[in-house]
């Protein structure tokens, strides 16, 4: 049975970008389009997960897919996985030749060491802190020893949360939750993963935030302290 407090975001959060979902596709057309390092660390993440092929990639928060089809140009087995239907409608249209499904990065219907690589691209800012572990144990408990996790977020100076509730027009109700990358990549280890590398991008283009990128792996041999469940 589902926790209802994880029934309550993940409800949320599907509802509002089923409702921003074509807005949200038109204005971002395509995956990181004049910002080249930050596709120099997918590219490194990328070259990480091939090494693990055929094992997939799971790109996770998928949206309109665009970041499914820059590891699919970058020679990576890749499917990617959203919370929105209207997402994955979009992302199926948009990218015929590619995989896309619905589902939750908290509980992923994947077997143990299924994936070569996991990559988030700005979704576990919609993750509340209290399930952010449980999630990354989850990332843990599907990787192949080795494989690699790839995150990005804006980076916050300290933890904080914003409800919007207005985009693209549209009334929605939506959490983003800020953190450190401090922060972020304690719980990364905490759920048994090691940090491989960290770089924090200042703020371009009109962004608020300086982007944070982290990059981890499973380890080779499976830990016996702090891991994903069995």
């Amino acid at each position: 049975m589902s926790d209802p407090d994880t029934t309550a975001f993940l409800a949320a959060t599907r509802t509002s970008y089923d409702t921003i979902a074509a807005d949200y596709a038109s204005r971002f057309p395509k995956a990181l389009d004049g910002v080249p390092f930050d596709r120099a660390v997918v590219g490194a993440f990328a070259e990480l997960a091939r090494a693990h092929s055929p094992a997939p990639v799971a790109d996770l928060g998928s949206g309109p897919g665009h970041g499914t089809a820059l590891l699919h140009d970058l020679g990576v087995p890749v499917f990617g996985v959203d919370l929105a239907p209207r997402m994955v409608e979009l992302a199926r249209r948009a990218y015929p030749a590619l995989r896309f499904h619905v589902g939750t990065m908290t509980r992923l219907d994947l077997p143990d060491a299924a994936l070569g690589g996991v990559q988030a691209l700005y979704s576990i800012i919609h993750v509340p802190d209290e399930h952010l572990p449980g999630t990354f144990a989850e990332f843990h408990r599907v990787l192949r020893p080795g494989a690699p996790v790839l995150l990005g977020f804006q980076a916050a100076d300290a933890d904080g949360r914003l409800h919007l509730t207005e985009r693209f027009g549209h009334g929605i109700a939506l959490d983003y939750h800020w953190r450190t990358p401090e922060k972020v990549a304690r719980l990364l280890v905490e759920a048994g993963l090691e940090p491989y590398a960290r770089v924090l991008r200042e703020p371009v283009d009109g962004e608020k935030f300086p982007r944070a990128f982290l990059l981890a792996r499973k380890p080779a041999e499976a830990s016996t302290g702090a891991a994903g469940p069995a």
